[in-house]
């Protein structure tokens, strides 16, 4: 009776069951509701009798807790008691959730994990899944995968230029990043944001042997170097990923500007410090153009788009329009009918200076020994001259682009799923 009547404090126990010549005054074998963990009220055959039992237990300790002597079993007019105690046991966390919630997260991992595909194509050449980009070849040249998007292709089923130009601008500033060079800004180093210094491109030349389609993989590597006293190259060769292809090549000179004055600057000793180190002694991965782009007006024009405009979505964090939208906008003058029969091949561009977001632009463009494009349909290359200007007069880039013949096998098949890889 002491033992059930200690137990009773912590859990609760059903009382025995009565003889079975006494009748129960609830239901058969039942007990009745006026009964708690702390007491039994038990009544006679007539209802007139009623017994109260008492039981008395040494105090003890429970987990550290002092647990007194029970009173004895209440009544049901007495108040019911308070809960027990709080203990070590009974206050550890649900720990089935914690492992239930481990789990999940490890199952959508692995899942995640199981559909990259990490076999590399060639010995030499290991996959960056992730799109991380990383220093390869003694810390100087910098490389980065990106997979060819649904959305970042054309109506000819291959990437755009703009696409590729954008893959070029992305893995210079990640070179930038990843050699811990970034300062606050856009691709400044920490020397150059003291000076309010940044970079800006004047030239760019660009070749393209062949453009992915939706679904491939290509490889972006670049590195700079030294481009007379005050100036710097940086280069980029683009392969396919599956078969190691060249598909891209370009090379770029730059300058500083003073993000204030808005006027270019000499490289401080300081900077030429910083970015020194990282510059590679090679030639640049395409021949210098030295061909004079010849003037091109309104009259010497055979194609002008008016009113351009830029956008906020324009502008990148220098405030000035982003060097990728004047290929866009160069473009926008081009002649459908070549457009439609030829791809660009090649683009020579050179810039003046920058426009802001309230500029009204005008793009001209002029197809050398042009007969009424009567001709273009027939195979062979062709050669225009791209002119971008504001309203006023003032020249912002000027340009060359070649452009070749579209050919049946460059072309993408419509509407067909990528092929799986081995």
């Amino acid at each position: 009776m002491v033992a059930t009547s200690a137990t009773s404090a912590f859990f609760q126990v059903a009382s025995p069951a009565p003889d079975s010549g006494s009748k129960a005054s609830g239901k058969l074998g039942g007990i009745p509701s006026s009964v708690d963990a702390r007491g039994i009220r038990s009544k006679s055959a007539s209802g007139a009798l009623q017994v109260k039992a008492n039981a008395q237990a040494p105090p003890k300790k429970v987990n550290g807790t002092k647990v007194g002597v029970m009173e004895g079993f209440k009544t049901e007019n007495e108040t019911p008691s308070a809960p027990p105690p709080r203990t070590f046991i009974n206050q550890l966390p649900d720990w089935s959730m914690l492992l239930a919630a481990i789990t999940t997260i490890f199952l959508a991992a692995e899942k995640q994990w199981m559909m990259l595909d990490w076999k590399p194509k060639r010995p030499d050449m290991l996959m960056d899944p992730f799109g991380l980009g990383r220093i390869v070849q003694d810390g100087l040249v910098f490389r980065q995968n990106f997979s060819i998007r649904s959305y970042e292709i054309g109506a000819d089923r291959t990437a755009s230029v703009e696409t590729l130009m954008n893959h070029l601008q992305e893995t210079a500033l990640n070179h930038v990043k990843s050699a811990g060079l970034l300062g606050d800004g856009f691709g400044a180093t920490p020397e150059m944001c003291k000076r309010n210094l940044i970079w800006v491109v004047t030239k760019m030349q660009v070749l393209v042997d062949r453009y992915p389609t939706w679904g491939d993989v290509v490889q972006v590597d670049t590195w700079v170097a030294a481009s007379g006293k005050n100036g710097m190259r940086r280069d980029w060769l683009v392969r396919d990923c599956n078969t190691g292809d060249v598909l891209t090549r370009a090379s770029s000179n730059w300058v500083m500007m003073n993000k204030v004055t808005r006027r270019l600057a000499k490289i401080p000793d300081e900077v030429r410090e910083e970015i020194g180190p990282h510059f590679v002694d090679s030639p640049p991965v395409v021949s210098e153009d030295s061909r004079k782009l010849p003037k091109l007006d309104d009259g010497r024009a055979d194609y002008i788009r008016k009113g351009l405009t830029p956008r906020w979505s324009d502008l990148d964090v220098n405030q000035h329009v982003n060097n990728v939208k004047y290929v866009g906008w160069i473009l926008e003058s081009a002649p459908l009918p070549i457009v439609e029969s030829h791809e660009l091949a090649g683009m020579t561009l050179e810039y003046r200076r920058e426009c802001n977001r309230d500029s009204v632009l005008h793009s001209l463009t002029s197809v050398l020994g042009n007969t009424g494009l009567k001709d273009i349909a027939d195979p062979g290359h062709v050669e225009c001259q791209h002119l971008l200007r504001l309203e006023g007069g003032a020249e912002i880039v000027k340009g060359r682009t070649e452009w070749r013949p579209k050919y049946p096998s460059r072309l993408g098949t419509l509407g067909a799923l990528p092929a799986e890889r081995a």
